[in-house]
Order: structure tokens, then sequence, then C-alpha cells
């Protein structure tokens, strides 16, 4: 699907304006970018319909009641995409990437408190046919963290 959208540079402006502010106004875009109200809007729209880009709401864990963050580095055994996917599918897993080096998986965690992690852990994901290790890396602080890295 997004082999069929044209990934111009008044496109990558649109994206990369909207990384910075996805909240920016049609108006507002469209005045940056030297094109008309219109247009921005189909713009956006086509790269919305085409899976380029998405706008979504960054919350802070934290602040919701997600006390507790850990990345999860997993050797299985099996085909990597099937337990990849079936992984994804669990609510409290916020990230899922199929990976070479030391891990096959790292899986990332947003859970109320230590007790929600272990079950998790205990329950759902090392019980996965295929998973043969696992480790846990707790989150102390996030230091940094940003979805305006470009269009390049």
């Amino acid at each position: 699907m997004t082999a069929d959208l044209a990934l111009d540079e008044i496109n990558k402006q649109i994206i990369e304006h909207l990384q910075r502010d996805g909240r920016m106004s049609y108006a507002t875009l469209a005045k940056t970018i030297g094109l008309s109200e219109a247009a921005v809007r189909q713009r956006v729209q086509r790269l919305l319909d085409g899976g380029l880009m998405q706008i979504v709401a960054v919350t802070d864990p934290l602040t919701l009641g997600f006390a507790r963050q850990a990345m999860v580095g997993l050797k299985v055994n099996g085909d990597l995409r099937a337990i990849a996917d079936e992984i994804a599918q669990i609510p409290e897993v916020d990230y899922v990437v199929i990976c070479a080096g030391g891990f096959d998986l790292l899986v990332e965690l947003v859970c109320t408190d230590d007790e929600h992690l272990l079950d998790l852990l205990n329950e759902k994901i090392r019980t996965i046919k295929g998973v043969l290790a696992c480790e846990t890396f707790m989150y102390l602080k996030l230091a940094k963290q940003t979805y305006a890295w470009g269009t390049r």
C-alpha cells in the first residue's frame, strides 16, 4: 500500500512538521509549507490511508498508573514471526521487534506494578510455545523518547 504513495519533498515536510506537533492545524501547516489548506488536508489523508504515518497521543505511563515498565529480551525456538504475533496480542505489550544478536525478540511491557509484571512474565509470555529464555530489563527512568526523527 505504501509503495504507491510518493514520498516527495512536500510529503516529507508534512510528516516532519506533524512529528514535532501532531496537533498543528491544516491552515498552519499549509501556510508553513506553501500549499492550500485543501491540498495539505488531502496529502495528510493520503499519508494516513496509505499507512505511511499515524497521528497519536503519546502519554506518560507513570501518570496513568503504570508504575512498572520493562524491556524483555526473548530467546525463542521456531517461527519468529508467529511468536512475535502471539506476543503482540497481549494488551500490556506496546512494542515487539524481531532482532539479531543476543535475543530473537525484544518486547516492551507497561504494567501497573511488579506483581502485574510477574503475572505477565510467568503466565503469558513464558508459557508461549517456543519461548526458551527471557531476560527482563526494568526501567528506572525514561531519559529520552522522541518520535521526531524526520524522513531523511
